[in-house]
């Protein structure tokens, strides 16, 4: 796969990209991530890439020639476009799982008060949040679709079977883990897993996945 990234601050990425699960997979091919900087496509002497907006308000919004060029630039008839957005949909796992079967990925980051409307409805593909909240700019919710898409691909986590055990995976959030020691500091490991009981092992884990999800999310329950 091959995800390229718009954006004003490609410094940010760099060391994402060399690090842990992500790393290796860049260094053994796996996924291929490339990072442009919007200021290339910039207007004028200075590389502008943002203006007042219409209407009045706060903010400067950033103009949508400077990210239509820069997608472009790098667009192939498969290439699948994604806004970072405070306003996008909310970001889960069934949409990286969607992600992941793209061969090719176009993340755009936004920054300032926004993005001109018609790069969203004329040059992405759609519009993702990843959560409620707002930040200065779309380089961390980009890293977070890049890591969550990389470790579904064929080849980057060392257990593949490990993905279905894992929150949001099935539905429900995932179990508690336990590691040696059996006892640390008077707090004891449950005993049934400790048991060599399988069958028992398993539906504790079952009970306990739907304990935690009916405690913690409710909605994904319903």
């Amino acid at each position: 796969m091959r995800i390229d990234v718009i954006t004003l601050f490609p410094e940010l990425f760099a060391a994402h990209l060399r690090t842990s699960l992500l790393g290796r997979a860049v260094a053994a091919g796996v996924i291929e991530v490339e990072v442009h900087d919007l200021r290339a496509h910039g207007l004028g002497a200075h590389r502008s890439v943002d203006d007042t907006t219409y209407g009045g308000g706060a903010g400067m919004v950033m103009r949508p020639k400077p990210i239509f060029e820069a997608v472009e630039a790098v667009a192939e008839p498969e290439a699948h476009v994604v806004l970072l957005s405070a306003r996008g949909a909310r970001l889960h796992q069934r949409a990286l799982e969607r992600l992941a079967s793209r061969s090719r990925l176009i993340l755009i980051c936004g920054r300032y008060e926004g993005v001109d409307e018609r790069v969203a409805l004329h040059l992405a593909d759609e519009e993702l949040s990843i959560g409620d909240y707002v930040l200065a700019g779309g380089e961390l919710p980009a890293l977070v679709v890049i890591e969550g898409v990389s470790r579904l691909l064929r080849g980057v986590l060392g257990n593949a079977d490990s993905l279905g055990l894992e929150s949001h995976s099935g539905g429900l959030l995932e179990y508690p883990q336990y590691t040696r020691p059996a006892v640390y500091r008077g707090w004891a490991v449950p005993e049934v897993l400790l048991s060599g009981d399988h069958g028992a092992v398993e539906r504790w884990r079952v009970e306990e996945a739907e304990r935690i999800t009916r405690l913690r999310r409710p909605d994904l329950l319903e």
